[in-house]
């Protein structure tokens, strides 16, 4: 049962996601869980310019995703950032290469899933998974989010992201806050029940 973690990141707060999703995806039998990164369309310059090029070297080691890790996977979690309530350019373009596997069905029944990033608390990160799910839904795809028996969802004391759509992370305006722990807890509990949704179906 192949699980298969897509996503891209700039300042590498969806991609610290990205490794807790994959830390819970593990924990169930069966599992082989695999990172992707689409691939990056500003230039080294344009990175550079953003303040991104150390981060960028955090996660350079994880390859680029091509439409194989869709049509191989049982489940595939995306992972992108909030750019004005939408997913990123990037996210965009790598879904718009997919009109072969729509034509040919290959992605019906898969377990589709979410998560996401933005810079401040109320900066687009529903709105972007609920934009997501329509590119999911035209591929046929099952959308799995976070239900609320995980704990996290509740947490009210401190300020966090997740919600019922998927785990997401506030990045504070200058990029500066990493993910919290009740963040990456929820990230952990969407990996592990997407698989073991995914393992059903398979079953």
């Amino acid at each position: 049962m192949k699980v298969n973690i897509i996503f891209h990141s700039v300042y590498g707060h969806t991609y610290q996601l990205a490794e807790a999703i994959a830390e819970g995806a593990r924990e169930v039998d069966g599992a082989e869980v695999s990172l992707y990164q689409v691939p990056e369309t500003f230039s080294a310059e344009v990175i550079a310019k953003m303040g991104a090029a150390e981060a960028k070297k955090t996660f350079a080691h994880v390859p680029v995703a091509d439409m194989t890790q869709l049509s191989e996977a049982d489940a595939v979690i995306f992972g992108a950032p909030t750019r004005f309530g939408m997913m990123t350019a990037q996210m965009r373009a790598f879904l718009d290469r997919t009109g072969q596997l729509w034509a040919s069905n290959a992605l019906v029944g898969k377990v589709g899933s979410v998560f996401t990033s933005s810079a401040t608390q109320h900066g687009g990160q529903e709105s972007t998974i609920l934009n997501f799910h329509t590119t999911l839904l035209h591929q046929g795809m099952v959308i799995v989010g976070v239900p609320y028996s995980e704990p996290g969802l509740m947490e009210v004391r401190e300020i966090s992201g997740g919600s019922p759509y998927g785990a997401s992370t506030i990045a504070g305006p200058d990029g500066s806050r990493n993910p919290s722990e009740n963040e990456l807890a929820i990230a952990r509990f969407q990996g592990r029940h997407v698989a073991m949704i995914a393992k059903k179906l398979a079953g």
